[in-house]
């Protein structure tokens, strides 16, 4: 779909976007403290909190509701902020738009589900406010083009991208992985729309927030989300990853911002090292070409003797000797294990073709 697309916040030039603010709305007085904060560091695009929070299991706190609205609007009247809170159903739009909300956003757990992001839609149908969209809990980019493509539908132009992270099972430092390859898809087929790091829900802790800000820098974000609290650890949500106005402004002045494009003399440099991945992804491919040709005879062996496609035993050793042979080779376990198991899918599908042809 061919989108005419605006930003949904002008950069100030020589810094990202930048978007902080408690991950929950609780008093109005915690609201209005952390507002002038954080406007006191001269470099808040978008004061952000939640006043609906979707929790995972009733009895947690699920915000205070439309209440907070009003305490948002007074952060706006006071301190000269802009506001932006996250809607999940035509009740909040309605209501977020009587108040004045500047920038609306969808959550994951809203983004996974077209019925929810259909219904946010048709209640925007007619508005004229920016919508920043979250990635979906799972790493399914049809669904984050799907909620993109439905509220442009609606009419909206000013559309952006929260890079969040994506839940995952096992052994991982971060609250939800990164993915950075599948924001850089988005971001491929979506070059102008916006694309911002959400740091705190990807680390789930504060240590590693600057270092994952950097990255999304490092790759050409346009700006981060990060959840700010005047007393992070009383927080009445995700403590664990909330940091104060104060720290938060040494994280914006540690950050490097990087340049988009390299000049002549540094691009020749850059062109000679690509020709070498190059060269070492056809190598790849060829490889890869050639050990599919072994998965074929394996197939041809097992479908004359009648065996099954599936060696459990064998497949979880390849498994563990080449998760330790990349970590010897600076590998990440994930990636290793998403490697290994594209490939080992690649094989099972040549072999039951075989398998299967043979009957």
């Amino acid at each position: 779909m061919e989108m005419n697309i605006g930003k949904v916040i002008q950069p100030t030039p020589g810094r990202g976007v930048v978007i902080a603010g408690p991950c929950s709305a609780e008093t109005e007085g915690q609201v209005m403290q952390c507002a002038r904060d954080l406007a006191k560091l001269g470099q808040v695009d978008l004061y952000r909190s939640g006043i609906w929070k979707p929790r995972t299991r009733p009895g947690s706190f699920e915000g205070v509701g439309k209440e907070g609205l009003s305490w948002l609007k007074r952060v706006k009247e006071e301190t000269g902020l802009k506001t932006t809170t996250e809607v999940a159903n035509a009740s909040h739009v309605y209501d977020c738009l009587k108040a004045g909300i500047d920038v609306l956003w969808l959550g994951a757990r809203t983004t996974v589900n077209p019925f929810s992001v259909q219904e946010v839609a048709d209640a925007l149908n007619g508005a004229d406010v920016p919508v920043l969209i979250k990635n979906p809990i799972n790493p399914d980019l049809g669904l984050w083009i799907g909620a993109v493509e439905r509220i442009y539908k609606a009419g909206i132009t000013r559309i952006g991208l929260i890079h969040r992270g994506f839940s995952y099972h096992g052994e991982t430092i971060y609250r939800n992985v990164p993915r950075w390859q599948m924001a850089i898809e988005m971001k491929r087929r979506f070059p102008d729309l916006q694309m911002i790091v959400d740091n705190s829900h990807i680390c789930g802790r504060r240590d590693l927030l600057a270092e994952v800000a950097q990255e999304a820098l490092n790759l050409n974000y346009d700006g981060l989300m990060t959840e700010v609290h005047p007393r992070p650890d009383e927080a009445w949500s995700d403590a664990a990853q909330q940091i104060t106005p104060a720290v938060f402004g040494e994280l914006i002045k540690n950050l490097r911002l990087r340049k988009p494009t390299a000049d002549e003399v540094e691009m020749e440099r850059l062109t000679e090292l690509r020709r070498q991945i190059d060269e070492i992804d056809n190598d790849l491919i060829g490889m890869i070409g050639r050990r599919m040709k072994l998965a074929d005879q394996i197939g041809e062996f097992k479908a004359e003797r009648n065996i099954a496609v599936l060696q459990e035993s064998r497949w979880e050793e390849v498994l563990q000797e080449a998760t330790k042979q990349g970590k010897d080779h600076g590998l990440s376990e994930e990636f290793m294990e998403g490697y290994l198991r594209a490939i080992h899918q690649e094989s099972i599908d040549h072999q039951d073709a075989i398998v299967n042809k043979a009957r």
